[in-house]
């Protein structure tokens, strides 16, 4: 016998678009269940901070307004991990809030690392819980999209758009650096829709006379001007990272390559002008796709139908044109989705003649 009554949802980790279509698509789903939904503010601190921070959602959070349309989160979000304090203690503090606010199960909207972090927290609390991926960087293993993933492509796309016209103006080839961490998905997949010249991707090993050498070929066959998309997760042309600054829980903190390249391009060739974007934060914004928020809406009801059914530490995925689940477990031992280099994608890049390095 299914004893929900009241559930929490949170969005944890970076924000993308189409988080609220989610949080919308869970609440709508819930209520039409007769349960309760509290949503919980600012990641996993709502519950495990005190006083909890949260507020009780209906569906008139969302029917009169334009939320579940707007990018960000409605709920606001935590990028900060497990903070300084070990799991045990957190996951101690997160049973203690749960019990306190009374959920019988938890829905949250992460990327892999939330997924990974948030059940092993629910299991010490005996609730249930039910992941959503969410990334715009599409690296949580298994599903083939995230919520907030396609936007992203979009805003990027865009944006090659507009430098394409500003490098033709001025006979620059422009470097366009993109979030993705140490994958690739975000910058070959905006760099193939944009029709970038260049495109250089964590998993992929590049030289500057490669790049170098593109730029030629455009610059004999007339073209005078070029783009370039690289992810701020590439390395250097001899193997090391820009930094080896790290985040509160150990992460690399990348950003910059975009310029290193610039610099070390303008050295060795004078025949274009290079210049750099980093286009930054600009990417997590966006108005959703109809593709992320049909998604997002497809993700909440599974949720829900996924605990209604009895069902616990499952990841929504999105496989072969539908909506299914795994156990997290897996999610977890599979780790993080890198570009696949033999991929589609990756093979009709290079048949159209983009330099994405020496493979």
């Amino acid at each position: 016998m299914n004893t929900i009554k009241r559930i929490g949802v949170l969005t944890s980790g970076g924000d993308c678009a189409g988080l609220n279509a989610v949080i919308s698509s869970v609440v709508l789903a819930a209520s039409k269940k007769g349960w309760e939904v509290y949503g919980i503010h600012n990641g996993t601190d709502g519950i495990t901070e005190k006083p909890h921070s949260y507020e009780i959602l209906t569906v008139h959070n969302f029917s009169d307004s334009p939320w579940p349309r707007l990018s960000g989160s409605y709920l606001g979000s935590l990028n900060k991990g497990v903070k300084m304090e070990s799991l045990e203690e957190m996951s101690a503090k997160f049973a203690v809030g749960v019990k306190e606010l009374g959920l019988d199960a938890v829905v949250v909207i992460g990327g892999d690392g939330s997924m990974n972090i948030v059940s092993n927290y629910c299991k010490g609390s005996m609730v249930k819980m039910i992941g959503i991926p969410k990334t715009i960087d599409n690296d949580t293993p298994i599903t083939e999209d995230s919520v907030g993933f396609q936007t992203a492509v979009q805003v990027c796309t865009s944006a090659i758009d507009s430098l394409e016209f500003t490098a033709r103006s001025h006979n620059r080839a422009l470097i366009m650096e993109v979030m993705g961490r140490d994958a690739g998905h975000l910058a070959i997949s905006s760099a193939l829709a944009g029709q970038a010249d260049v495109c250089l991707v964590p998993e992929i090993p590049y030289t500057i006379e490669g790049v170098i050498n593109r730029l030629k070929e455009i610059k004999a066959s007339g073209r005078n001007h070029a783009v370039i998309v690289v992810s701020e997760g590439i390395r250097t042309a001899d193997g090391n990272h820009l930094s080896d600054k790290k985040n509160m829980v150990g992460e690399s903190v990348y950003g910059g390559i975009g310029q290193y390249l610039c610099d070390e391009i303008s050295k060795r060739y004078k025949e274009f002008q290079i210049r750099t974007t980093t286009l930054g934060h600009i990417q997590r914004s966006g108005t959703p796709s109809a593709f992320d928020r049909m998604l997002g809406a497809m993700f909440g009801a599974k949720a829900v139908n996924l605990l209604a059914s009895g069902e616990d530490c499952k990841m929504v995925i999105w496989k072969d044109g539908r909506v299914d689940s795994v156990p997290l477990a897996e999610v977890s031992k599979v780790g993080t989705k890198l570009l696949d280099i033999n991929s589609d994608i990756v093979k009709s890049a290079r048949s159209l003649g983009m330099y994405i390095g020496e493979i």
